[in-house]
């Protein structure tokens, strides 16, 4: 049986990561706010025919360009964002010999939970120390 990712973390790795997954969070956050405030203006332009440019447009691209970027960290990484409201974030790992998830979410301390590929956060499960 093959694994289903290149990458799988121990929880020492996936805790070393946090401080950065935290600042990368912060960072779609942000840039998911601010294309927020440049769509609903953009969608007006839009409708009406007119030619769209501006600082409008370079704020929406530019936080558009910050959250490809940053989405990227995560993903070279192997590291998946489940739900970014809540903060929930995957990392492959191997427990009890076989391949699951480390589940962290935004505000926890540490890595405390762990559930399988398919479960999902219903599916968490205590990480016994």
């Amino acid at each position: 049986m093959s694994n289903r990712f290149r990458h799988h973390y121990t929880r020492e790795e996936a805790r070393k990561l946090l401080p950065q997954v935290t600042d990368w969070l912060e960072s779609l956050l942000s840039a998911r706010e601010e294309m927020s405030k440049a769509t609903v203006p953009l969608d007006g332009f839009l409708h009406d025919g007119c030619d769209v440019g501006g600082a409008l447009l370079h704020r929406y691209l530019n936080a558009f360009l910050e959250l490809r970027c940053t989405l990227r960290e995560f993903s070279k990484r192997e590291i998946f964002v489940k739900d970014l409201d809540k903060g929930l974030i995957d990392f492959p790992a191997f427990f009890g010999g076989r391949e699951v998830f480390l589940c962290w979410e935004k505000g926890e301390a540490d890595i405390e939970h762990w559930h399988e590929l398919d479960a999902g956060y219903s599916g968490r499960e205590p990480i016994e120390s």
